[in-house]
Parts: C-alpha cells; structure tokens; sequence
C-alpha cells in the first residue's frame, strides 16, 4: 500500500507555465482522506513552495532546495547547511565562468549580486524570498546551495567547469540553465530516506515524480519511481517506470487515478 507521494515541481507537476493543474486539489484531499501523504520534494526555495500550497502547508511535507531543507506543519525536521568558506570559494569560481548569474540560497532567503533584469525575473520564479546584494560572501546566512545560471544552457557550458569538485560535493544539473552545488550529503534522497525511517514508511510503500538529473537519488528511494515522459534520458534510465503523460498533460495526477490511488 502506498502511504507517501512525491513529486518534484519544475518539468513533472507543474506545466510549462509553472501552472498546478486544478484537478489536483480534488485529488490530493482525497489521497489524503486515505491516508497517504502527498509531498513535494524541489530545488526551489521552501517559501516559494509554501506560497504554491499555502492551503496545505498545515498537512504537506516539503523537501525543498534539492532536499537541504525539509519542512513539515510548519516544522523544520531536516537542515543540510554547507560550510561558509567553500561556499564562497564556489562563489568567487562562479562569478569567473563565462555568462554565469549567482544565488546564494540561504535559510531566510536567497540572495543575488547581479540586478540584470532577465536574470531576476527568471530567479523571481523559484525563490519567494530574493535579496539584491552588494557581495554574496558577506552575507549572514547559513547557506544550504550555491546556483549558477546560464540562459545557453549549463550541462554543456557550465558543469565541465564544476565536474571536479563531484567528489566531494553535489554538483546537480537541476534544469536547463540551472546547477545547485550543496553538501555531498545533501539531495532529495537522502532526506526522503531519512523521513521514511523517521516515519516507519518503506521504499515499498513510496511513490516519486520526477522529471531532471537533480531527482537521481530520489528515484533510488522508491518501488514505484516514474519519469515523467518528458524527462532527461537518464532519469528514465534509472526509474522503474515512465508516465504515458507530460507534465502539460497533468502526468502527475492522472497517473495517480489511473493506478487506482483515487477514484
């Protein structure tokens, strides 16, 4: 039986237009009424995911930046913070590659160094909370990632700078123009691990959405992992299924009705 869903946002729930389709709130009551819980696990900021949910916050678990912070009923259960000087080493790496934007994702809020318009509006859509700033590596925050962004794409531009440093951190390709660099410990499956153990709940009992690279370890901790069809190859490499729908097409929840969850 399963008693968890999770989904991720960008690319799986979500349309292109960053839309929740209106079904899903029918379906949501009505998998909580069963008693499963529906979770969203993301790279985005925790109070831009409150801010899509704000009538569920009191019921919904949120594994926000990639799974560095975790939230449930207005309870923090889960910080993965980076050390301060290796954040500003990314930092100072960050503003030397070529057509790179910075944030610096911190507990209150995020920050940017760099007011050009295309950039906030785009990082405006992520992050509820967003400071301009005069230097990131003064900023008094515990710091949960480091994101770089390049509109000409980063798997092919940006991430054979930062490949190097896979080792000891998380260097995850979170979109198209978008890379979060967090603690090595740090992503959506090791804090789903740790709440399924925290909770009594198994990977056998555990459903996952997702859609980009950034959801590898997430797929890993669930029997029924589903790549949304539109997803990267090698997220639908390493799930156990794909979703005959994309995420224009409501995949998510029609999905979860067509597999019986809900009527």
């Amino acid at each position: 039986m399963i008693k968890l869903i999770i989904t991720d946002m960008d690319g799986t729930l979500l349309d292109d237009q960053h839309n929740i389709h209106p079904e899903f709130w029918e379906v949501e009551k009505k998998l909580r009424d069963k008693g499963i819980m529906f979770s969203v696990a993301s790279g985005r900021q925790y109070y831009n995911l409150v801010s899509n949910f704000e009538q569920l916050k009191g019921h919904m678990m949120f594994f926000a930046e990639n799974g560095s912070y975790v939230v449930h009923k207005d309870k923090e259960l889960y910080t993965n913070t980076m050390d301060r000087e290796q954040a500003n080493e990314f930092i100072k790496l960050g503003r030397e590659a070529e057509n790179c934007n910075l944030v610096l994702c911190g507990i209150n809020s995020a920050y940017a160094e760099n007011d050009d318009e295309e950039f906030i509006n785009e990082v405006g859509k992520y992050y509820k909370r967003l400071e301009l700033v005069d230097d990131l590596t003064s900023v008094k925050d515990k710091v949960l990632k480091v994101t770089l962004c390049n509109f000409e794409g980063v798997e092919e531009n940006t991430f054979p700078k930062f490949e190097k440093f896979q080792d000891d951190f998380k260097v995850a390709i979170a979109s198209r123009i978008f890379i979060d660099i967090m603690s090595n410990t740090a992503n959506k499956g090791n804090a789903i691990k740790g709440v399924q153990e925290e909770l009594n709940i198994s990977p056998e009992e555990t459903m996952v959405f997702g859609d980009y690279l950034n959801d590898l370890e997430m797929m890993q901790n669930a029997k029924y992992s589903y790549a949304m069809k539109n997803a990267h190859p090698e997220i639908i490499k390493v799930s156990n299924f794909v979703t005959k729908y994309d995420n224009n097409e409501n995949g998510v929840v029609r999905t979860i009705r067509e597999l019986g969850l809900v009527d």
